[in-house]
This record gives C-alpha cells, sequence and structure tokens, in this order.
C-alpha cells in the first residue's frame, strides 16, 4: 500500500462512505474533502467533516499507519495543530493532540473494494512494460484521450513559462530581448541549445537594436559574440566581419565566448552553427521589432512567410568561414520553422497572454494543431500501443505524458489511468 494511493481515495471518495465511524466509534460526515495539498504540510486542506454532531473545518492527514504520526513528527509540528481528521489504512495506535485527546482517525482498509486496490497494483506494478497500461490504453476512449492531451500541452507550456518569466525579470520585461534569447537557442538545436543561449545572453540586446539595419555589423556581433572571428584568416568578407566587431566589441565593451563551445560533429551541414547564425543575422536584419510582429500572427502560412529569409551571398557558398562549396540557398524549412514555432513561439504568445489577462486557447491550439505530429521514438511506440498522435499539440502533449506521467507511474494524477481504475 502506498500513500499516494490512499490520497487518490480520499481526494475521490473512492471507498464505502454509508455508516462512516471513527475508530472512536463517532459517526463521520464527509461535506468537503478538501483542497489537495502538494506542499509542506497536511495532505488535504479547507476540509469541512461533520463528527459527531459538531461540523469542523481544518485540514485532513492520510498515512499508511496511525503510529506514522508519530515517525513522522507531526506532534512537533505546529502545522498539524489543525488537522480535524486523521485518515489512514489501518490504525495500529492511537495517536494524542496536546489536549491528551485522541484525534479522530478513519481507517479505510475494511472499505476499500479490493477489486480497485488489484487494479491499481496491476497498473503500478508491472515494471517489464514501456509504461504502465500499455496493454490496457486502446480501451480508453477518445474523448478522455484528447481532453487530457490538451491539458497537458497546457502543463507544458506552463513549465515554459517558467524561464520566459525568469527572463523577463532580466532583461526588465523586454520581450523582445527575451525572443531573441529563446528563438537563439532553439536555433541551436539540442546538439547546440546551450551555446546557442549562452551566445544571445552575451549580446546586450540595446546594441543589436541599433546595429540591425547594418546587415554586416549585425552578422559581425553575433558571430563575434560567439567567438568565430577570433581566427586569424586572409578573407575580405572574414576580415570585414573582424574589423566591424572589433569596433564593437572596444565601444560596446563585449565579451566573446569560445567558439568550441559550439558542436559541428556529426551534424548535418545546413545545420551548423555557422550557418543558424548567419539566418538569425538576416532574420533580425530583415524585421524590425520582430516579437510585435510575432504576436499578430495566428495563421501557419504567415509565419512561413515571417521567416522567408536568406542568407548573404557569402553564405550561399559556404558552410564554414575556411571552405567554399557548392552554391545554395540555405533558407529556412518549413519544418524547421514548425520546431521554432513549438519551442519558442507558441510558448511566448502563452506567456504574452497570460500577461495581458486574454489567454486564446483556441488560437494557440489552432497553430499547433496545423502543425504536423514530430516523429520520435516516443510518438511512434505511443502509435503502435494504439494512441496515434494527429499533430503538434499531441506529439508534444505524449512527451510529457510519457516523461512526467508514464516514467513516474503517475497513473493517479493521470485521466487515463483514472479511467482504467474506475472501469
Amino acid at each position: 500500500m502506498k500513500e499516494d494511493f490512499l490520497h487518490y481515495l480520499w481526494k475521490y471518495q473512492l471507498f464505502d462512505i454509508s455508516n462512516l465511524q471513527s475508530t472512536q466509534n463517532e459517526k463521520i460526515s464527509v461535506i468537503k474533502p478538501g483542497v489537495y495539498n502538494t506542499d509542506a504540510g497536511p495532505d488535504f486542506l479547507y476540509a469541512q467533516i461533520r463528527i459527531g454532531s459538531q461540523l469542523w473545518v481544518g485540514n485532513v492527514e492520510i498515512h499508511i499507519n496511525s503510529s506514522d504520526w508519530y515517525a513522522h513528527t507531526h506532534e512537533e509540528d505546529e502545522n498539524y495543530k489543525t488537522t480535524i481528521l486523521h485518515v489512514v489504512w489501518n490504525h495500529d495506535m492511537e495517536v494524542f493532540v496536546s489536549s491528551n485527546d485522541p484525534i479522530p482517525t478513519l481507517e479505510l482498509k475494511k472499505r476499500t473494494n479490493p477489486e480497485l486496490i488489484e487494479k491499481y497494483n496491476k497498473l503500478t506494478n508491472e515494471d517489464n512494460r514501456w509504461i504502465p497500461c500499455e496493454k490496457q490504453l486502446a480501451s480508453v476512449d477518445q474523448f478522455t484521450k484528447v481532453n487530457f492531451l490538451e491539458g497537458l500541452f497546457v502543463e507544458r507550456l506552463e513549465r515554459k513559462s517558467v524561464l520566459i518569466e525568469q527572463l523577463l525579470e532580466e532583461t526588465k520585461n523586454d520581450w523582445e530581448a527575451v525572443l531573441f534569447i529563446l528563438l537563439s537557442k532553439s536555433f541551436g538545436l539540442n546538439k547546440n541549445a546551450e551555446a546557442f543561449y549562452q551566445m544571445a545572453l552575451r549580446i546586450p540586446f540595446s546594441v543589436l537594436r541599433k546595429v540591425r539595419v547594418n546587415h554586416t555589423d549585425l552578422t559581425a556581433l553575433l558571430f563575434g559574440q560567439a567567438g568565430f572571428l577570433e581566427d586569424e584568416f586572409e578573407e575580405s568578407y572574414f576580415l570585414r566581419l573582424k574589423e566591424s566587431y572589433a569596433y564593437m566589441k572596444k565601444k560596446f565593451k563585449l565579451k566573446e565566448m569560445d567558439k568550441n563551445t559550439f558542436q559541428f560533429f556529426r551534424m548535418r551541414p545546413h545545420n551548423f552553427p555557422t550557418i543558424r547564425i548567419a539566418q538569425i543575422a538576416s532574420l533580425y536584419h530583415r524585421n524590425e521589432n520582430l516579437f510585435g510582429k510575432l504576436m499578430k500572427v495566428n495563421y501557419l502560412k504567415d509565419y512561413y512567410h515571417l521567416f522567408e529569409v536568406e542568407v548573404d551571398e557569402f553564405w550561399k557558398k559556404h558552410y564554414t568561414f575556411h571552405k567554399a562549396s557548392k552554391k545554395t540557398q540555405k533558407r529556412l524549412t518549413h519544418s524547421f520553422i514548425n520546431l521554432l514555432l513549438i519551442n519558442t513561439i507558441v510558448p511566448l504568445k502563452f506567456a504574452y497572454q497570460k500577461r495581458l489577462g486574454n489567454f486564446d486557447e483556441d488560437s494557440l491550439f489552432q497553430i499547433v494543431e496545423e502543425i504536423p505530429a514530430e516523429q520520435n521514438r516516443i510518438v511512434t511506440k505511443y502509435s503502435e500501443i494504439g494512441f496515434a498522435s494527429e499533430n503538434a499539440l499531441s506529439s508534444q502533449a505524449l512527451l510529457t505524458l510519457k516523461n512526467d506521467y508514464c516514467a513516474k507511474k503517475r497513473c493517479l494524477q493521470c485521466a487515463i489511468g483514472n479511467q482504467l481504475l474506475r472501469n
């Protein structure tokens, strides 16, 4: 028996509630079970429970054994002085409050359906499955799945908002600066995300605003701060960037990073850090107030249009500074823009709308529902066991489901697990 299962039983009152009596033989009526507390203190707050003829308002604490009250030293904790009911699986001893009166206790062991316990054990004790409900998932109705995925997607956005709020505080609520930092991180993809993030943090956005009108200066600023202009290389384009950056470095007191932080090994040339930096430079040279433009767009085709940028002539014929290659346009692909939308634009739009107090769930869902589902091993495996992903909303939500629920066996907090237990 686990405590989280007892929390589940109490929260949804999934036990025999007829003729409830405390272990002290007092009649109990649950008016409100209380609000589940995930922080320190009693498990359920603000409960309303009638014990005998008296209505009590306070907290409920839940344990496997009554003696756990003392094992957890609750008798020494002020937070537990307002506990009105002790709910336990097994009542193995009386627990006394400071007045030397026994705390009212409700034992659930004989009031819980054995079939529910068996379902719970079967769901959570299978260690050789990819997810606990792997063999039962296909039996869950589509309405439950879709609704839960939408909630998981919003949960994912809430988690991403934590970093956004932190960056807003550091930039004094400069949304354009926050966009640049997070967009740069996304341009780095998985392998170079942290390197691009650190590069963006080293670039004062006030400086970028001043130089963005000049493509060469803006490109020099980005490559210089990334450390790529520290080499000695006799090529006219490289020398122009180096000269421009040397001036800005002295004027704005800039400090570049080590270029070796960026990874090229086992990467497709179009994803080389040098190409991605050149694309960022072109994007910001073309678009003033990019954040404002992105917040006004609601259709996928319009996002694609905003990100239609071309690198300058040098980068059409190079993947690095040192070696020429066959000329290619090196535009941002729709699949890459989709990643930018999923990882940066939509989370920013979510945080921005919440700040303004006009969260438009439908418009956000519309964007990600237009984007095809990502293809990765998690999404593929869910599809194999009967949970196909139709778009980016569901594939993103499935990543949260796998990593934050299934992998941690949080079946009791999962709508799918709940339906399987209650059927």
